[in-house]
């Protein structure tokens, strides 16, 4: 598997391929890093933060999971000075095989990227996950697309997609969205999530 180095913005979420995150950014060195990433057209990675806060404090220390997901910045607005707001869409996950905080705070991390899910097509016992999905998606159809929580393309025929946007969609807690996350068997992905659903009564015969 290649490597990279990347910096890190560990963040009380998890974020999956495909998924979308908007983001609020206020501290230099998250500025700093969006700036670089968009200059530089190079991603960053969001990893779970386990032990501190979002933002820096003088006596706190971050402690985050060992693995996440790429982020690539698609939209920025800087609509109040010293406040930029970020939209940004995840892509590969990666295992952290080394991290360092500098001296600014950021986090810095040698990374190693993992593989993308198969395409595997949803079968039949497994569909009620993904026409849960589409009515969900159907629903939206008054709300501007930039506030979809879910944006195209739309692969409601792949277990990974479908898997990956229920995570995102039920308030499952983070230490199960994370191992999610790493499951490298994405129709298992969307087994487990296809038992929560039908638990919650959304899956219809």
């Amino acid at each position: 598997m290649a490597t990279i180095t990347l910096p890190l913005f560990p963040l009380s979420t998890v974020l999956f391929p495909d998924g979308v995150l908007p983001l609020q950014i206020f501290e230099v060195r998250y500025l700093d890093m969006i700036s670089h990433c968009l200059t530089e057209d190079e991603p960053f990675g969001v990893v779970l933060l386990t032990h501190g806060q979002e933002v820096r404090t003088p006596q706190g220390q971050e402690k985050f999971a060992p693995a996440g997901t790429l982020a690539s910045v698609q939209d920025t607005t800087a609509s109040t000075p010293g406040l930029l707001q970020v939209v940004c869409r995840g892509g590969a996950r990666f295992n952290v095989l080394e991290s360092e905080r500098r001296t600014n705070g950021l986090w810095m991390a040698e990374a190693e990227l993992l593989e993308d899910d198969h395409i595997v097509r949803i079968p039949s016992d497994l569909k009620g996950a993904a026409d849960a999905l589409d009515r969900v998606l159907a629903s939206l159809h008054d709300v501007p697309q930039s506030r979809w929580p879910v944006q195209p393309p739309f692969r409601l025929d792949d277990c990974g997609w479908v898997a990956n946007r229920w995570c995102e969609l039920l308030p499952l807690p983070n230490h199960q969205k994370q191992s999610m996350l790493m499951l490298d068997n994405p129709m298992i992905r969307l087994e487990l999530l296809h038992d929560v659903l039908d638990e919650h009564g959304l899956i219809t015969s």
